[in-house]
Parts: structure tokens; sequence; C-alpha cells
């Protein structure tokens, strides 16, 4: 199935004609129709129309896994009226509720000074709340949970330069990959966040952005010597729709 018919089916399956779907997306009309005629290819905005939809980004731009995966039904997905009182505004300073959890970032950091070398970290400043009831429903303990920024354009539509990614570092293993989802990697020191595939002689890491970017593919020896490992699979992500 090419995007231009996932896309007929997530705006069919949102309800919406093409006036309605381009308004909430923030493009035009004459956008959304070059995109269901296959006159225009998927773009960065691949991601921001899924949300619109409620349907998986992954799906929408690669056809990758089930169109409703990790979405949220329908009658949550219903926007309520809230009221700005209803808002409340909270920083570093402000001591976390009963059901929620900091996640720390985890982030690429220097050996030594000059010498071009780094390693995997975890933050001691940066972090997130998350609600613990989320983590749970993801199967994600607690102390499993941390978050990875996202550097560069390789993961397009799907995820933007700067994104966040929650990340569950208790799936490290190669015999935890599912083939297709997002995990982070340490590549020789090197934060990444990319499609995994095992294969018969190792894995194989791909982008969404693959005009760009083409896959990569390491034998078992290569992954020693090249000191690649999964940090963990991506089980959330967010990110603002510049």
């Amino acid at each position: 199935m090419e995007f231009k018919e996932r896309l007929k089916i997530a705006r069919r399956h949102a309800g919406l004609n093409q006036t309605e779907l381009a308004e909430r997306a923030g493009l035009t009309q004459t956008s959304i129709s070059d995109l269901e005629r296959g006159k225009s290819k998927a773009t960065a905005f691949a991601a921001q129309i899924a949300s619109v939809c409620g349907v998986s980004p992954m799906w929408l731009a690669e056809g990758s896994g089930d169109m409703l995966k990790g979405v949220a039904v329908a009658a949550e997905r219903t926007q309520p009226n809230v009221a700005m009182s209803d808002i409340e505004a909270w920083d570093d300073e402000t001591p976390l509720d009963d059901d929620e959890v900091y996640v720390p970032f985890l982030q690429e950091v220097e050996l030594a000074a000059g010498s071009g070398r780094f390693a995997i970290a975890e933050s001691a400043s940066a972090r997130l709340r998350f609600f613990k009831k989320d983590l749970r429903h993801n199967n994600v303990q607690f102390s499993n949970a941390k978050c990875v920024a996202v550097s560069g354009n390789s993961m397009l539509p799907v995820l933007r330069d700067g994104a966040t990614v929650g990340v569950n570092v208790g799936k490290n293993t190669l015999s935890d990959i599912v083939d297709g989802e997002m995990y982070a990697i340490n590549h020789h020191g090197q934060l990444r966040v990319k499609q995994v595939y095992r294969t018969p002689t190792g894995i194989r890491l791909r982008s969404f952005n693959r005009d760009e970017h083409p896959d990569e593919d390491y034998t078992f020896q290569q992954i020693q010597e090249q000191q690649i490992s999964i940090l963990g699979h991506v089980f959330w992500w967010a990110m603002y729709s510049r």
C-alpha cells in the first residue's frame, strides 16, 4: 500500500474531508489533495497528519506496524472542553505528585577533553515527568525508563531533529528486537535512534529518511568491532510541530 492510500484511509478513519484535515494539520487543501493523488511524496508533515487522524505515524509514513498501534481509542482522542484554569504550571522545583516519576535523559559525554571519544551517560539534570500509570501501561519499570533527544533528519518524517523519545532500557538485547520497531543505539559512544531488524548474520539499522540515509547492515563481528549495543526500545515520542 502506498502513502497516498494510507493517507486516504487515515483521513476517512478520522471522519474528515481534505479541507478539514488541512486546517487541523496546518496545511493547505491543495497539499492534502496532491499527497492523496501521489503528486507529492510523504513529507515531514506526516507525523502531524497522523496525530490529527489518530493513527500511528510509523504506519502512515512507512506502512510499518498496525494503523492504531500506540494510539488512544477514539473516545480518548476527543478533545475535552478545557478551561485555562485547569492548566497547572510546574518547573524543576515543583514536587512530584504521588502518581508521577522523574525520567532522566541519556546523553553523549566526552571521555576526555579533545580526545574525540564519547560514551553514553545519564544526565545529572535533564529529566521529564511521566505518569506511573503510563509506564505501567507500556510495561516499563520505572527504573528502566530513560529519555533521549533525537539529532538530525534521518528519522523524518516520524521524528524531527530535537524530538524526545522514551526508551525502555530493560529491552536491550538482540533477542528483544522486534523487527521494524525503533530502538536507541549506542554506536561506539554515538547515541542514535533507528528502526532495527535482525538478519541471519547480524542486524540492520534503518532510517525513515532512506533517501539520504540508506540501510546499515552489520555482522555480529562488526557489532563487536564497532561497539554497537542496543540501549533500549522506544516506547514513546514527542516533538513540537515546527
